[in-house]
């Protein structure tokens, strides 16, 4: 990998960390594929079952990189490899939790948003600025940061382009706790790890039915849930086994 340093599983948490230090993290294509790539390997691969996203302590990612935008024709956001891998990262079924520290602007304000989990240190600061150039967040963030700040927040972050500190991202929803600079990568694997110790099965179905809220009315989505209540794995019976048992659960991915 070039743009990207990937650390092997620990307790079944796989570390991702974009390494463009000169660029702030900028999101070039070539760092998506990457990313994407390392995502579509982790699906397969048993001994993952959470990854954490993270870059540096200066950036998470400073957004797209302006010098592949082209002059004329169709805009970068636009071009098929780079809408496959932001694709694959939103699709992606296990649990993404992101680490950010310092600035998440533009499209890696946007990556933010296809996490799961988001652990703020206390020099984050989460942005749209690409009003500044005449263009909008063109990688999901129109409809992505409304559902989850709300209409007007989502009109004040991409009309003005001012960036939000790490204490009102958390406020907001963006992310759910804030720490302290060092910390703040230790706090997200921490939080993988607890959720790699559960069933893959059920974290993977918890994700699909929470994310439902975005795209299917809540009598469908509460229809299939009852539906997915139905469907028993051997981690299910384990689960219920250890409880009984007074003892602590080992799920299996079965």
């Amino acid at each position: 990998m070039k743009y990207i340093a990937v650390e092997k599983p620990r307790t079944h948490v796989l570390t991702i960390r974009l390494d463009r230090p000169q660029a702030l993290n900028a999101l070039s294509k070539l760092l998506l594929v990457e990313v994407a790539d390392v995502l579509k390997a982790a699906e397969d691969d048993e001994e993952v079952r959470c990854v954490v996203l993270t870059g540096n302590d200066r950036a998470f990612s400073a957004g797209a990189d302006i010098k592949e935008m082209p002059e004329g024709g169709i805009p970068m956001w636009g071009e098929k490899g780079r809408l496959q891998s932001w694709r694959t990262i939103d699709n992606f079924r296990k649990p993404l939790i992101a680490a950010v520290n310092g600035w998440a602007l533009g499209g890696g304000c946007e990556l933010v948003t296809l996490c799961d989990i988001v652990v703020a240190g206390e020099n984050a600061r989460l942005g749209t600025p690409e009003v500044k150039i005449a263009a909008f967040a063109g990688d999901g963030g129109t409809q992505r940061i409304p559902r989850i700040v709300g209409r007007t927040r989502a009109m004040l972050m991409q009309l003005t382009g001012e960036p939000i500190d790490a204490n009102t991202a958390c406020a907001w929803g963006l992310a759910v706790e804030v720490t302290p600079v060092e910390k703040t990568v230790d706090r997200a694997i921490e939080i993988a790890a607890t959720v790699a110790k559960w069933s893959p099965i059920a974290t993977r179905m918890i994700k699909e039915e929470i994310r439902m809220n975005e795209t299917m009315p809540l009598d469908e989505s509460l229809s299939l849930e009852r539906k997915l209540l139905l469907w028993q794995t051997e981690d299910h019976d384990e689960g219920i086994a250890a409880f009984i048992e007074k003892r602590q659960p080992r799920f299996k991915g079965r």
